[in-house]
């Protein structure tokens, strides 16, 4: 299958390699020409997969016409500020009716729409689908076991897609609640900076675990809120993901909450970082779907006073988990 990947980031290098090793015809655009030449030239990605060798039959553009031309399957792995408008670029070349699969895990900041949601208003008539799970780029790149989750509401389409991607250790599961999927993978990046402050501030793991804890009680109540269904949350889309990314070093959002405990400023770290973190970016859009919604989020309504500097980090960890008392474990708060 001739399949494009639209962002040359870490994980749409990542993908676009593991369809290659399955013996499709896969094309990556690049925004950067640079990056686009370098992976043709040396088969490297050295910003954003340092050390790791790319496979040699993967092609690479900073043509997006090309690029969009090139899909029987599209693969969308830019970051969430861009979605909507790089689709919008491609859609005069490309074919009709060919499904279109988001691999970017972020809520639109002003619409506040769902990736899929995106694709649909964006691209109507092509079937929309969410590759998400606890999927770090660097360990799927070493080859290290993983499982992931295709999300689309037609299962016929979503076994079609699971079949392109499974290869080797990585497992690739169906899942027709793709608001429950994409409302995880979108919200764990939040609960991510949290637990990041949490360990630049050095409060300990009782800590860290009382914040992913009660974070997932958060992004579940949000995602049933908006339709949802709460077994999805406590599985790879959102315990999982959940997990992945709070604790891991690899992860940018936990990195930005570990700087912030530090001292450090927002501007500081994204500057240094010269990376998407989307967390930050879906804090506000995830406020205001709880105002929508009547739902309290304290964790999530913390870090958007962080991240908008209205407190300190630590201040927002003296008042976190005292900020109001404690009612029955299955409630959210």
């Amino acid at each position: 299958m001739r399949i494009t990947v639209l962002g040359a980031g870490s994980w749409g290098t990542t993908v676009a390699s593991v369809l290659t090793r399955r013996d499709h015809e896969s094309l990556i655009w690049a925004r950067n020409e640079a990056t686009a030449d370098e992976i043709n030239a040396k088969h490297t990605n050295e910003r954003y997969l340092a050390g790791f060798p790319l496979p040699a039959r993967l092609r690479a553009t900073a043509d997006l016409a090309e690029a969009a031309a090139h899909a029987e399957l599209l693969v969308v792995g830019v970051p969430t500020g861009a979605f909507r408008a790089t689709l919008e670029n491609v859609r005069p070349d490309l074919h009709p009716w060919i499904p279109v699969v988001s691999l970017s895990k972020g809520l639109e900041r002003d619409s506040l729409l769902r990736m899929t949601e995106v694709i649909k208003a964006v691209l109507p008539g092509h079937p929309a689908a969410a590759l998400t799970g606890p999927n770090l780029a660097k360990e799927i790149m070493a080859g290290m076991a993983a499982a992931t989750v295709i999300a689309t509401e037609d299962l016929t389409v979503a076994a079609e897609i699971q079949r392109v991607f499974r290869r080797g250790l990585l497992r690739v599961y169906t899942n027709h609640d793709v608001i429950g999927c994409e409302v995880g993978g979108a919200l764990k990046n939040v609960v991510a900076i949290a637990t990041g402050i949490a360990q630049g501030l050095g409060v300990g793991d009782n800590t860290r675990a009382g914040v992913i804890s009660r974070g997932l009680a958060e992004l579940t109540t949000l995602a049933v809120a908006m339709g949802g269904e709460p077994s999805t949350l406590a599985g790879l889309a959102g315990m999982g993901d959940l997990v992945a990314t709070c604790i891991s070093p690899h992860s940018r959002n936990r990195h930005v909450g570990e700087q912030l405990g530090r001292g450090r400023s927002l501007d500081e770290i994204l500057a240094e970082m010269g990376q998407v973190a989307e967390g930050v970016k879906t804090v506000h859009a995830a406020v205001r779907l709880a105002d929508r919604h009547g739902l309290a989020m304290p964790i999530t309504r913390t870090i958007h006073r962080v991240v908008t500097g209205d407190i300190t980090a630590e201040r927002a960890y003296d008042g976190l988990l005292r900020s109001h008392p404690a009612g029955h474990e299955s409630e959210p708060g």
